[in-house]
């Protein structure tokens, strides 16, 4: 026996999509504007998890820009006879795609674009028992989008040999509700001669909700099942302390015994910074129907399975611990845009990670020397330590609690009035502000984020001393409620010359991010 701890991904990691192979579970999820994209995880008893990569790993595989909340949109991941495929939407560029890979942990092939041909979002595959593949994805209403929302879901065939969708198109579900905005995260299963298709709908806000249809053939209008929606938090209100849930991906156990993955939002203060993270609830079939945590009706915090017990010597957990006597950057770290080494060095200066300081600005859609964690609970503390000399007052570099390019709160070391300083400098929809600032009289010091609920306070170390910046920082703007977009927070390492020429650099003794 073995206990899952909902979420089983700490942290932004949302739209996540699973399968099974043998006595292996695989899921990937969004990533958005960040880079690597695609997380790919590995576990053996649905309980610990492992990142074994990214999917998206090369910049020719992920061509993303503009706001954070751009670029890849929910990732499906499928085997078929020995050969893995991941298809996705790149909403920043080329629109849907497929890779392929033999080993999970890569790597991956080149983007499959499919094209005109395969409009919307949200795509998946689906291997009938002959072998043949079928797309299943998301469009608008081709009689003309009535209202914000209409759109179908449709299917048809993907040639593997070409990668080009072939034959008819034909939509086969609209959603449970009349008038139902949004169906999408679509996937289709086969089980006891019926196609099933399971999808979420409401929108990926307080709304989201799973639905489920079936049909005999797979080329027909869906029925849809009288329990509809099977799955939703809507009806717990916005208090509950698990929101949003939705999204879904079914898979099964060797011994017949189902389960689901889907996201979810942990609010704080009714606000989420940490974005929606993935969540396990068991499943059961009724009458030919899904039905998820029966007698429950509700995801649970534990989640207790019949696997051994299979843990992992690195793992998602609560806490990420970051040293830099490594050649390799740590695959927890993420980028924006981009993760080249065009912004970073293991070797320069061994034992520190040095960012290059460029003229690109956190506040401007780009790709900034910055490398953050994913933020994973409202109560933490994230410290780094900083070795930075400014050349002139454009410079700085430091410590950034990252949502959008709008909104985030910097820690940064500056230069003013000829001494060297940390400020505490707050973007807000845009607008900077510096709030508080100490006197920096050490070369390497500890800057330091100490939050609990949606308040922070902002620490200046130096020589073990801690010197108290600003208190009660407040962080509901960095939450999507406020700022908007599909992400949740990252937090780290950040140097920018603020639109001017440099050849400076910050370097950073460790990251670290721990749960209080």
């Amino acid at each position: 026996m073995v206990t899952a701890h909902n979420p089983i991904l700490k942290g932004f990691y949302p739209d996540p999509s699973a399968c099974r192979v043998g006595d292996d579970f695989y899921i990937v999820c969004s990533s958005f504007v960040y880079a690597p994209g695609v997380p790919i995880f590995h576990s053996k008893d649905l309980a610990h998890w492992e990142q074994i990569g990214h999917v998206l790993d090369r910049e020719s595989q992920l061509p993303v820009s503009g706001e954070i909340s751009r670029g890849i949109f929910a990732p499906t991941i499928r085997e078929h006879k020995g050969t893995f495929y991941m298809i996705t939407t790149n909403v920043s560029h080329g629109g849907n795609f497929v890779v392929t890979a033999k080993d999970p942990a890569g790597p991956w092939s080149e983007p499959y674009y499919l094209g005109e041909d395969a409009p919307g979002i949200d795509p998946s595959l689906f291997f009938d028992d002959d072998d043949r593949c079928y797309y299943v994805g998301t469009r608008p209403n081709p009689e003309g989008v009535r209202y914000n929302g209409d759109w179908e879901i449709w299917v048809q065939e993907l040639d593997l040999n070409t990668m080009k969708l072939v034959g008819e198109s034909m939509a086969i579900w609209k959603g449970a509700v009349k008038d139902v905005i949004w169906p999408e995260g679509p996937h289709l299963y086969k089980k006891d001669g019926y196609y099933y298709l399971l999808h979420a709908e409401g929108g990926t806000g307080p709304e989201h909700a799973i639905s489920v249809a079936r049909s005999k053939e797979l080329f027909a209008w869906f029925e849809g099942c009288p329990r509809n929606p099977i799955f939703s938090h809507r009806n717990l209100g916005k208090d509950y302390p698990i929101i949003y849930a939705g999204h879904g991906d079914l898979i099964d156990d060797k011994n017949g015994n189902w389960y689901i993955v889907m996201l979810a939002s942990r609010p704080c203060e009714k606000h989420c910074s940490i974005g929606r993270e993935t969540f396990l609830a068991k499943v059961v079939w009724e009458e030919g129907w899904p039905v998820i945590n029966p007698g429950i009706g509700k995801l649970e915090d534990d989640v207790e399975l019949t696997f051994e017990e299979h843990p992992f010597a690195a793992e998602n957990e609560w806490s990420d611990e970051l040293h830099f006597w490594t050649n390799e950057l740590d695959q927890r770290l993420v980028g924006i845009e981009k993760r080249n080494e065009d912004i970073y060095s293991l070797t320069e200066r061994p034992g520190f990670l040095r960012l290059f300081t460029r003229p690109e600005r956190a506040e401007e859609m780009c790709y900034p020397s910055y490398l953050g964690l994913r933020q994973k609970d409202y109560s933490f503390k994230v410290n780094t330590g900083v070795d930075f000399t400014p050349a002139n007052e454009n410079e700085c570099g430091g410590l950034v609690l990252f949502q959008n390019h709008a909104n985030h709160l910097t820690l940064e070391i500056v230069l003013k009035g000829g001494k060297k300083v940390l400020q505490v400098r707050k973007t807000v929809k845009g607008e900077e502000t510096v709030t508080a600032s100490a006197e920096v009289s050490t070369d390497v010091v500890t800057i330091e984020l100490q939050a609990k609920a949606q308040k922070a306070d902002a620490y200046l170390v130096e020589n073990g001393k801690h010197t108290l910046l600003e208190a009660g920082i407040d962080l509901l703007p960095y939450t999507t409620e406020e700022a908007g977009g599909f992400v949740g927070c990252t937090v780290g390492m950040y140097t920018s010359s603020n639109g001017k020429p440099s050849e400076n650099h910050c370097d950073f003794a460790w990251l670290t991010l721990e749960k209080n």
